[in-house]
């Protein structure tokens, strides 16, 4: 991923765009799914963190991969504490890295994206 050389400079930045590919991540799994959380989210024209709660945790149930949750985890306390609280040293970011990019890779098999 990209983020890799932007960890060293700036862990608030890359905090939040190793959170926002695994909330595509998410999106991406909600709807090659047909889970109800993305029609949901169709129809009042956003996702809120309530329904993306619920797509990890029925995305998780759907395919048997309890992983999913963890990897969600591990994105959500980068979004609150890399990059609201801006709390998170590069160490810390660099971290939980791999479980981003396991739950992307995971939405790109499913998906059938590259």
């Amino acid at each position: 991923m990209k983020v890799r050389n932007s960890l060293i400079r700036t862990p608030v930045q890359a905090s939040e765009k190793l959170y926002k590919a695994a909330e595509e991540a998410i999106k991406a799994m909600a709807i090659a799914l047909g889970l109800d959380e993305a029609k949901k989210a169709s129809e009042i024209g956003r996702w809120t963190a309530q329904l993306l709660f619920d797509a990890v945790d029925n995305t998780a149930d759907r395919l048997g991969r309890r992983e999913v949750r963890w990897w969600w985890k591990s994105a959500w306390f980068l979004h609150v504490e890399g990059f609201h609280e801006a709390r998170l040293r590069p160490d810390q970011v660099r971290r939980d890295l791999p479980d981003i990019e396991a739950l992307v890779n995971l939405a790109r098999s499913i998906s059938g994206t590259s």
